[in-house]
């Protein structure tokens, strides 16, 4: 077989009426880390009555869209000249267009413009949702940047014994390889109704699960310091708090994404909106 297979880009969303110089730093990062292009796109919702008023005000959101995707390309190619930045502008629903590219993708950045859940649903220009949900790459929110003055430097991930916190977790080695830190695997243990006694007895399933699940791992990322923890609480909670100075927090997408924050899962819902650093959920496959 001849030919070559074409590497697949980052793809970030451009928010024509948002700074998003956070989320664009980590791309164009994450793009440097990776040897990556990175593929800027605007997505401009489509004139439902073209008889009506809505041309003009579709084509001024048009030439929005075109400037802030400028803008960024200059930006991105401003703090890393090595990283290709291509842009795209498409007509569509900005949802539905990231889904849609998220098939070919390596990761779909968002910058997030912390919107209550209420607002997550109602907002029609709300993207972080749906594309989480839906996409079929992994999807990087950027709500807060990353907290690069930690010492010494480390990643999170959430371990459940799921398949989608498995392959969470190799998203999270492949991540703390590239930036040579360190990576915290945390399960966590719903605390019970009863105060119970402590001890190592307590926690011996959920450490177990977390030795299986880490199990093997060591050889392929000989370089990653790798530690394990059980810490009782809410998921969401602990998940937020320990990743509080983490330069990201990592998370499976359980499902196959409908619309829905249910079908996106209660935990990741709920993470997306409590974490002060990037999260990145990570599909099943």
């Amino acid at each position: 077989m001849t030919g070559t297979t074409k590497r697949p880009d980052i793809v970030m969303g451009i928010d024509p009426v948002r700074n998003g110089h956070l989320a664009l730093a980590w791309a164009v990062d994450e793009a440097d880390r990776r040897g990556l292009a990175l593929r800027l796109v605007a997505a401009v919702p489509p004139v439902h009555d073209p008889r009506h008023a809505g041309i003009p005000h579709h084509h001024a959101r048009a030439v929005d869209a075109e400037a802030a995707l400028r803008t960024a390309s200059e930006w991105a190619h401003g703090r890393r000249p090595g990283v290709r930045v291509t842009t795209t502008l498409v007509d569509g629903v900005p949802s539905r267009v990231l889904t849609g590219l998220s098939a070919e993708a390596a990761m779909v950045v968002l910058g997030s413009r912390h919107l209550s859940r209420t607002e997550e649903y109602l907002s029609a220009g709300s993207l972080v949702v749906p594309v989480t949900a839906q996409a079929r790459c992994p999807v990087v929110v950027v709500g807060d940047a990353e907290h690069g003055t930690q010492d010494p430097p480390y990643l999170v991930v959430g371990i459940d014994g799921s398949e989608s916190s498995r392959a969470a977790l190799a998203q999270a080695l492949d991540e703390a390889d590239l930036r040579r830190c360190a990576l915290r695997a945390i399960a966590v243990r719903q605390a019970p109704v009863f105060s119970l006694p402590t001890g190592d007895s307590l926690f011996h399933a959920e450490r177990r699960l977390l030795s299986e699940t880490t199990a093997g791992w060591a050889q392929k990322y000989p370089d990653v310091r790798l530690t394990h923890e059980v810490i009782a609480g809410s998921p969401v909670e602990v998940l937020a708090e320990a990743a509080e100075h983490s330069l990201a927090l990592v998370v499976g997408r359980r499902g196959h994404g409908g619309y829905s924050g249910m079908r996106l899962g209660s935990v990741v819902h709920g993470l997306l909106h409590r974490a002060h650093c990037p999260v990145i959920t990570v599909p099943v496959g």
